[in-house]
């Protein structure tokens, strides 16, 4: 494995979820479960990128560092490229950005997107997962994804890709012969580019899909995609999703 580093986005006023990364998950801030899990992976640093004290205050005695960010960034990428400047991380180091809502994240995983990008030569890399029902295919928050043969991206969509012309023409409820990918959302970046890719306007594509990962294929930049070796449950959004979380913790995961 190559040496990597993994930084956790972490804003206190989620919409669905205020204070999400304090919220108590088995007696523990969601936001300590999160970096246990980037420790486990084998990080060499773990940091937390926040705007308040309070999440701070909260991975005291912990192995976690912390950077204190603006207030003002639109998106955890945003955050996570003013961390790299606190951080002091030569622009070679490779970065995983893992969300502060993956209390479930697989240490496997995230050890694989950090070796996807080395592995690459790519600025970004990311991870997907074959989708195996038409559900999921024609759900628009299912994130999904096509890549070239070398594994580089070549779209992000909301919408069902690549169309299967003639299997959809006759049914939508299942699946033609192929391989569908829904989107990971975890990245891994060289340093160096996520402070570039922070600096990039939004395109045309991002805006019209909200996804914020098209702005990189817009402007011309790789992204590598792997397949990861083991599955991301669902992060937690909602109080709801924090009740089902508590019953994986419970269940031992």
């Amino acid at each position: 494995m190559p040496p990597f580093v993994v930084a956790i986005p972490a804003r206190y006023a989620a919409s669905r979820l205020p204070g999400k990364p304090l919220r108590l998950l088995g007696g523990t801030p969601l936001v300590v479960h999160v970096a246990r899990r980037a420790l486990a992976a084998g990080a060499q640093q773990v940091w937390v990128a926040t705007d308040d004290a309070r999440i701070r205050d909260a991975l005291v005695g912990t192995e976690v560092q912390v950077a204190m960010t603006s207030e003002r960034h639109a998106s955890g990428s945003d955050r996570l490229a003013e961390c790299a400047d606190i951080a002091g991380w030569d622009d070679d180091a490779l970065v995983v950005n893992l969300q502060g809502d993956e209390p479930f994240a697989p240490p496997a995983g995230i050890r694989a997107v950090a070796e996807a990008l080395a592995d690459s030569g790519a600025p970004m890399a990311t991870l997907a997962v074959p989708i195996e029902d038409a559900a999921t295919l024609f759900d628009p928050n299912a994130v999904k994804l096509v890549r070239a043969a070398n594994g580089d991206a070549l779209y992000f969509s909301r919408a069902p890709i690549p169309w299967h012309r003639d299997g959809f023409a006759r049914s939508r409820d299942e699946l033609p012969p192929g391989q569908w990918l829904r989107h990971i959302g975890i990245y891994a970046y060289r340093a160096g580019f996520l402070r570039r890719f922070s600096s990039l306007p939004p395109g045309r594509l991002e805006q019209a899909e909200s996804l914020e990962q098209l702005r990189v294929l817009e402007a011309g930049h790789r992204i590598t995609v792997a397949l990861t070796p083991a599955p991301f449950p669902p992060g937690v959004d909602t109080p709801e999703d924090l009740e089902r979380a508590e019953i994986l913790l419970k269940g031992g995961a």
